[in-house]
C-alpha cells in the first residue's frame, strides 16, 4: 500500500526545506523528496576533488530572511554565516589615479565594510563620489526598508473580486505617499532605469559604477545599460545580515551549510527527508492532486497536498500528465523567461593569486574580488552574449572562502569560487554545444583573471567548470537560470510565474509552488518557501505554529 502524508514536497532545495519545516511545525505529516544524494538544490557543498570542498553553484548568502532564521532557530541547527568584508576591484597597468601611465602595477578600488575607510578610498578617486556615496547609501537603505515588506506578502490576484488580498498593497501605497518627494522619484527610477544610467546620476568614477552595476545583472540576460536592471540592483541591496543592509557572508561549510541547517530544523520538527528520490510524475485525479510517483522504483506516495520547489516549467510541463492543464495556461508557462546567462568556475589552488595592483596576501583577498574595470567592458561582455557567445572578457565575481573558513581545503591550500557572466544557455550554432565549449569557456575565465593576477595559471591544482547546461543537468534549474526565471519587471510580483497564479496556488487543486519561480524571486532567501507554507496552512484552516 502507498504511504500517505499530509504534504509532499518535491525538491530539497532551501525553499522546499523551509516549506517542510513550517508545515511540520504546524503538525502536518510532511516528506521532502530530493532527486540528488545531497540536499540543497543549487545551495550545496560538495567535495569535487580530494580534500577540497566547494559551494559548487550558489556561493554567498545575504538575502536569507531573518524571520526564518528566528522561527526555525537555524543557528541552533548549525547555521553560521561568516562576514565577507568588502569588494576589491583590481585594475590593469595605467588605470587609476595612483597608477602612472606606462606603469606596470595598475591601481585598484577597494570598498570595505568600514564606511570611513571606504569614503577615504573613494576620495582618492573623486571628492564628489566620496560625498555622494554617503547620500547614496542612506537613500538605498531607505528604499530597501520601503520595499522590504513586499518580500513577506502574498501577491494579490488582480482578476479576483475579493479585496482582502489587496490590503497589504494599501499599506505599501500609504507608505509610498509618506515618502519625501525625492525618495518617490528615486523609487520610480529604480523601477524603470538601467543600473548604469541610475548610477551615472550619482558617481563619476568608472570602476565604481561598473562594480556597483554588477548587482543589477546577476542572473539576468541583460546588460548594465538595459532598462530594468536598476531594480535588480535594489533586489540585492535588500539583503541583510544581523540587520545590516547590503551585508554579505559566506556560510561556514559552504552554502550547503545553509541547506543542512534548514534540513536539520525540518527533521527536528518532524519532517521526513529522502534523498535519491526523484519524482517522475505528479498524480492528479478529477482536477485534484493525490500524490506523486517516483522515477526509479515507481513507488507511489499519496498526499493531501503537494508543493513543488522545482521551477514552473519543470512542474507544469514536465511533471504533470499532458492534458492536465488548460492550453492557454501552458502557453503562459512557456512564455515565462529563463534565459540562463551565468556560469561558474571552481578552482583548487596551492597558493593565493597575486594581483599586480596590490601584491601580497592582504585582507583585500578576504572579500569579493570584482573583475569589473569599466562600464564599457561590462557592456561589451553582454554584447558577446547577445549573439550567442560566452564573454571573451567576462564579468567575474571571485571569492576565496578558505580565507574565512579554512576547513574547505587542506592546510595551506585554497578554493576559489568564480561566478561568471555571461554564459548564454543558447549558444550560437557555429559554436556547437556547451559540451564542445566547456573548456574554452573555462580558459576565457582564467585568461580574464590573468590580466590582473598573472600567477593564476601557475597555482591551479584542479579546475571545475559549470556551464548553464551543467547547472541544468545537475540541479534541474531550467536553462541553468539561478533564479528559476529571470528577475525582470514583467516577471515579478503578481506576474510571477503566471498572471493570476502568483499566490503559490496552481490550476490543480492542492498543488502549490514554493520555489524561486514564485514571488519574491531568487537568491538564498527562503521567503518563497515560507510564504507558500503559510498559504497552504491558511487554506486548510491551520495556524502556523
Amino acid at each position: 500500500m502507498a504511504e500517505r502524508y499530509d504534504a509532499v514536497i518535491i525538491g530539497g532545495g532551501h525553499n522546499g526545506l523551509v516549506s517542510a519545516a513550517y508545515l511540520a511545525k504546524a503538525g502536518m505529516r510532511t516528506i521532502v523528496l530530493e532527486q540528488r544524494h545531497v540536499l540543497g538544490g543549487a545551495a550545496v557543498t560538495e567535495e569535487l576533488f580530494p580534500g577540497f570542498r566547494f559551494s559548487v553553484f550558489s556561493y554567498v548568502v545575504s538575502l536569507l530572511r531573518p524571520e526564518i532564521i528566528r522561527d526555525l532557530q537555524l543557528p541552533k541547527h548549525g547555521l553560521d554565516i561568516l562576514p565577507l568584508d568588502g569588494t576589491f576591484t583590481p585594475l590593469r597597468a595605467g588605470d587609476g589615479p595612483a597608477s602612472p601611465k606606462g606603469g606596470s602595477a595598475g591601481d585598484y578600488l577597494w570598498r570595505v565594510n568600514d564606511h570611513g575607510r571606504t569614503v577615504r578610498e573613494l576620495r582618492r578617486w573623486s571628492a564628489n563620489d566620496a560625498e555622494a556615496y554617503e547620500e547614496y547609501g542612506q537613500l538605498m537603505v531607505e528604499m530597501a526598508r520601503f520595499i522590504k515588506p513586499i518580500l513577506a506578502i502574498t501577491p494579490p490576484d488582480l482578476t479576483s473580486l475579493d479585496p482582502r488580498p489587496l490590503l497589504p498593497l494599501g499599506g505599501l501605497l500609504r507608505t509610498f505617499q509618506q515618502l519625501p518627494e525625492r525618495q518617490q522619484a528615486v523609487f520610480v527610477q529604480l523601477m524603470t532605469m538601467s543600473a548604469a544610467d541610475f548610477l551615472d546620476q550619482w558617481f563619476e568614477t568608472d570602476p565604481l559604477k561598473a562594480t556597483m552595476s554588477a548587482s543589477g545583472i546577476i542572473g539576468t540576460y541583460l546588460g548594465v545599460r538595459s532598462p530594468g536592471t536598476a531594480y535588480v540592483l535594489l533586489h540585492h541591496y535588500m539583503g541583510e545580515i544581523d540587520g545590516a543592509f547590503r551585508a554579505w557572508g559566506i556560510p561556514k561549510g559552504g552554502t550547503g551549510g545553509v541547506s543542512n541547517a534548514i534540513g536539520n530544523a525540518a527533521r527536528a520538527l518532524g519532517a521526513e527527508i529522502r534523498t535519491e528520490a526523484k519524482v517522475e510524475r505528479i498524480l492528479v485525479k478529477d482536477g485534484r492532486v493525490v500524490g506523486v510517483a517516483l522515477e526509479q522504483s515507481g513507488e507511489v506516495i499519496e498526499s493531501a497536498v503537494v508543493l513543488s520547489s522545482v521551477d514552473a516549467r519543470r512542474t507544469f510541463l514536465g511533471l504533470l500528465e499532458p492534458g492536465s492543464l488548460d492550453g492557454e495556461f501552458e502557453d503562459e508557462v512557456r512564455r515565462f523567461k529563463f534565459r540562463g546567462s551565468s556560469g561558474k568556475v571552481n578552482l583548487a589552488v596551492d597558493r593565493l593569486p597575486e594581483f599586480t595592483s596590490l601584491p601580497g596576501e592582504g585582507e583585500h583577498l578576504r572579500g569579493a574580488i570584482s573583475f569589473s574595470p569599466s562600464v564599457d567592458e561590462m557592456e561589451q561582455a553582454y554584447d558577446d552574449a547577445k549573439y550567442g557567445h560566452f564573454s571573451r572578457k567576462p564579468y567575474i565575481d571571485m571569492i576565496i572562502p578558505t580565507l574565512v573558513d579554512p576547513t574547505m581545503a587542506p592546510p595551506g591550500k585554497h578554493v576559489i569560487s568564480c561566478f561568471v557572466q555571461y554564459a548564454p544557455y543558447q549558444l550560437a550554432p557555429e559554436l556547437g554545444t556547451w559540451d564542445d565549449q566547456r573548456e574554452a569557456f573555462g580558459d576565457a575565465v582564467i585568461d580574464r583573471i590573468a590580466e590582473f593576477a598573472p600567477n593564476i595559471r601557475d597555482i591551479i591544482l584542479f579546475r571545475n567548470v559549470q556551464t548553464p547546461l551543467d547547472i541544468e543537468r545537475t540541479t534541474g534549474l531550467t536553462e541553468g537560470n539561478i533564479f528559476q526565471g529571470e528577475l525582470t519587471l514583467e516577471q515579478l510580483f503578481f506576474n510571477r510565474p503566471v498572471p493570476g497564479y502568483a499566490r503559490f496556488r496552481t490550476p490543480i487543486r492542492d498543488l502549490w509552488l514554493c520555489g524561486s519561480s514564485t514571488h519574491p524571486g531568487g537568491g538564498i532567501m527562503g521567503a518563497n518557501g515560507r510564504i507558500a507554507a503559510l498559504e497552504v496552512l491558511r487554506s486548510r484552516g491551520r495556524k502556523a505554529a
